[in-house]
């Protein structure tokens, strides 16, 4: 199980018991105040620069449209073709579609229609992304085009590599050639870089009881920022010769002060931000307050130290561990039965904390990720103070899984 530094207060507990007495369980809300806390300390965090909004961390449009709507909110960062034009058909302007697509349909929308292409842009980084895209043109629309940089930190010759394996094009002389392919074709236009640092930006700097590894970790992340920088701007420099760039987008919720900083980055992405999942309890620069949250009914009491909840089993993504299950948050000092975790249909807990569970009492659980609560739930129920001030569709809710 993975602790929190300090103990959530009681009283949140209480708040979100009491607003939601009258729904039957599971449920998953969204503390108002925590969320808008979080976005003004993303914003102060950001230095200026705008933040782009990530979609796939929010997965709701309520939310998205509630970020964009505070000061230093500005576009949103994708993850299917399908979502961004769905999410620019809804009104929201300036979306980045910031993974390669192969979905032919969808770039035969695109293509067709210069108002909605116009509203989007796409991340490409192979030649043989653009000959999908014309095989499936079906109209004239000029397509926006973002390069994406390979940001991986390459030590010992390039023997060993931090970071993830996403672009192939990692020199300043790489994405320039390639920038001069796309320019050359009839119907794309270069307008951006990105750039995401994912081994700074989504891997923690202080692991609890791990001195030693935290050292190595801000040694890593020392190293790769100061050596990304360097390559970061040589890239923007050279682009620059080829193509008016409109944005060139960095960093993530862990690295906002950093990327930020770069004097060629001009815009940052953040998302988990705002929801704050466990994954990013541990970092020394900032100190998030878990917003989203989900709640299972107790069903059985097995014995003493021992209560049973609905359901619960709701792995994150990423490499297969402890850290991707979710924590029990609140009443504090539960845990998982190590034989069982959290289980497809219910999940056993122990700790002190449950002798003091009744049954169809609420225990509180945080994801290990972001946005991937809401492919669980159709609907977030938005508390302020002790009351559900609005319900609002999750993508699920909608209708809409993109992935």
């Amino acid at each position: 199980m993975v602790l929190l530094d300090a103990p959530a207060p009681a009283s949140d507990r209480h708040r979100y018991d009491r607003a939601t007495a009258h729904l039957d369980g599971p449920v998953a809300v969204v503390d108002l105040a925590a969320f808008d806390a979080n976005a003004a300390d993303l914003v102060r965090r950001a230095g200026g620069k705008p933040i782009r909004v990530a979609s796939k961390s929010l997965r709701c449009r309520a939310l998205l449209e509630r970020a964009l709507a505070a000061d230093g909110f500005a576009g949103v960062m994708s993850f299917t073709l399908d979502e961004s034009i769905w999410l620019a058909r809804t009104g929201l302007r300036d979306v980045l579609l910031a993974y390669p697509s192969a979905d032919r349909a969808g770039y035969a929308e695109l293509t067709a229609d210069p108002d909605l292409a116009r509203e989007i842009t796409v991340v490409l980084d192979d030649p043989a992304q653009l000959d999908l895209i014309d095989a499936a043109r079906a109209g004239d629309a000029e397509v926006r085009v973002c390069l994406e940089l390979d940001t991986a930190l390459h030590l010992l010759g390039g023997r060993v590599r931090v970071g993830a394996r996403r672009s192939p094009l990692r020199t300043p002389e790489e994405l320039g050639a390639f920038a001069e392919l796309v320019q050359r074709r009839r119907g794309f236009r270069v307008v951006g870089l990105m750039a995401y640092e994912g081994h700074v930006a989504g891997v923690g700097d202080r692991v609890p009881g791990r001195p030693v590894r935290s050292r190595l970790i801000r040694l890593m992340q020392a190293t790769a920022r100061a050596e990304l920088a360097e390559r970061r701007a040589a890239t923007v420099q050279r682009l620059r010769r080829v193509a008016e760039l409109e944005f060139v987008n960095g960093g993530g919720t862990g690295s906002v002060e950093s990327t930020a900083a770069e004097h060629a980055v001009t815009e940052v992405a953040a998302g988990s931000g705002l929801y704050v999942p466990q994954l990013f309890d541990h970092y020394r620069a900032f100190r998030g307050r878990p917003a989203a949250l989900f709640g299972q009914p107790v069903v059985r009491r097995p014995g003493v130290g021992v209560v049973t909840v609905l359901g619960g089993g709701y792995p994150a993504s990423g490499a297969p561990g402890p850290d991707r299950s979710p924590v029990p948050y609140l009443p504090a000092g539960l845990r998982y039965d190590p034989m069982e975790g959290a289980g497809e249909v219910q999940t056993p807990l122990l700790g002190a904390a449950a002798d003091d569970l009744l049954i169809g009492d609420r225990v509180w659980f945080r994801h290990a990720k972001a946005g991937e609560l809401c492919e669980r739930f159709a609907e977030l129920h938005l508390i302020e103070g002790e009351r559900i001030v609005r319900t609002v569709p999750t993508y699920r809710g909608e209708g809409r899984t993109f992935l």
